[in-house]
């Protein structure tokens, strides 16, 4: 459908973005505190460019409640970018070493140890 629009062709490699999906799906589940800290710092950084915006303070004041929402909303979106791209490296150097079938399988494999291993984490710091 998309092509009939655009006058050129191009094309998706749909194995390699699986593959980048499940990689970053593992290492974003893997290293849940380091993506706690990425959306923590992003958070900051749209709070403070935001608050560059408002030149009266009553003003910022009054809608601070949802903008600091709607922040914290776009930063946990835009913490999964750096995960995507080391991803897409791991699939990349697990296609180049294995070859193209096994970016799936172990980008599949890696979810479920990683998941495993998050609710682990999470059920050992709930029983201290």
């Amino acid at each position: 459908m998309l092509t009939e629009i655009l006058p050129f062709r191009f094309e998706l490699d749909t194995i390699a973005i699986a593959g980048a999906s499940l990689w970053s799906l593992a290492l974003y589940l893997g290293f849940s505190k380091t993506s706690e800290w990425v959306i923590e710092q992003l958070n900051r950084w749209f709070n403070f460019a935001e608050r560059s915006l408002y030149t009266s303070q009553s003003e910022f004041e009054k809608t601070r409640k949802a903008r600091e929402s709607q922040n914290a909303f776009y930063a946990s979106l835009f913490s999964i970018i750096p995960f995507l791209v080391v991803g897409a490296l791991f699939n990349w150097g697990v296609e180049i070493s294995l070859g193209r079938s096994w970016g799936i399988s172990l980008g599949i494999l890696a979810c479920i140890s990683c998941g495993i291993f998050e609710l682990g984490r999470r059920n050992g710091g709930s029983l201290d």
